[in-house]
């Protein structure tokens, strides 16, 4: 039995699908003409990220129209810095479909059959660290991270990272059961099994979804596109530079802070039939 009467699921990616630093807001319009922004995230005290005004209207409507779960490669931390317009998602799925959120809390059940399979099908944490510690240069990595002890990330200058490294990266990682996607400023490394659309598929069962639409911009959202019955994806990120496509994707024309605004109107329309 369905938990709420809309059956309707929309999971999405955040960062550069819905929401969007100053850098990646693709402002190309004349100065008169850019849409009024709404901060969405403070950091350190500093206005972080941004949606549209007509897109945090948008969100706030589809909140009460469906069932809306933000799925995220963010931790819970950086999750929860987020404020979204509207009601607060019930479900929330972070560190890449490591946790999923009910109410804000963690269901340790699903944590725990994550940590499970990583265990048996990829190498460990730590072998991956210790790569990054022996072949990557101070000259282009500013920080080397560790999010919820499920996956490792770099943040680098983008301009002085090594085509060649990474590619030799991705390569051995693949070997290992570990996935490498750049990201922005991020360098990305994450256990193929620890997926958003196993994430997605959970909380779909438990509220009966009958329709499962779904957007994301990068490398690590493929999966989730491909687990719903319709999907979007901007016309910038990784997906975008790949070609990236599917049948039951629409690709948008609109890139940065437009595309987060066109994808919450498609959703909506989806959504209505």
């Amino acid at each position: 039995m369905s938990e709420q009467p809309n059956t309707t699921l929309v999971a999405s990616d955040l960062d550069r699908t819905l929401i969007y630093s100053s850098a990646a807001l693709a402002l190309g319009m004349p100065d008169a003409q850019a849409p009024r922004l709404l901060c969405v995230e403070v950091h350190e005290s500093k206005p972080l990220s941004y949606m549209t005004e007509d897109a945090a209207g948008l969100l706030a409507r589809l909140a009460e129209e469906t069932v809306f779960v933000p799925a995220t490669t963010r931790t819970r931390k950086q999750y929860q810095r987020i404020q979204l317009p509207g009601t607060t998602p019930k479900y929330a799925i972070c560190a890449n479909g490591g946790h999923i959120l009910v109410d804000g809390v963690s269901d340790r059940a699903w944590h725990a059959s994550v940590v499970r399979r990583l265990v048996e099908e990829c190498a460990p944490l730590s072998e991956i660290r210790a790569y990054l510690t022996a072949t990557t240069d101070l000259s282009w990595v500013r920080k080397h991270r560790v999010a919820e002890d499920l996956f490792a990330y770099l943040v680098v200058e983008r301009e002085r990272l090594p085509e060649e490294w990474l590619r030799r990266f991705g390569e051995w990682a693949g070997e290992r059961g570990w996935t490498v996607s750049l990201q922005g400023r991020k360098v990305y490394a994450v256990p193929k099994p620890l997926t958003k659309s196993a994430a997605v598929r959970e909380v779909a069962r438990r509220i009966g979804a009958t329709l499962t639409l779904a957007a994301g911009d990068s490398l690590l959202d493929a999966d989730l596109l491909m687990a719903a019955d319709r999907a979007w994806r901007p016309g910038h990120g990784e997906l975008a530079e790949s070609e990236w496509t599917a049948p039951h994707l629409d690709v948008l024309a609109e890139r940065g802070v437009a595309a987060g605004e066109e994808i919450l109107r498609r959703f909506r329309a989806a959504a209505a039939g």
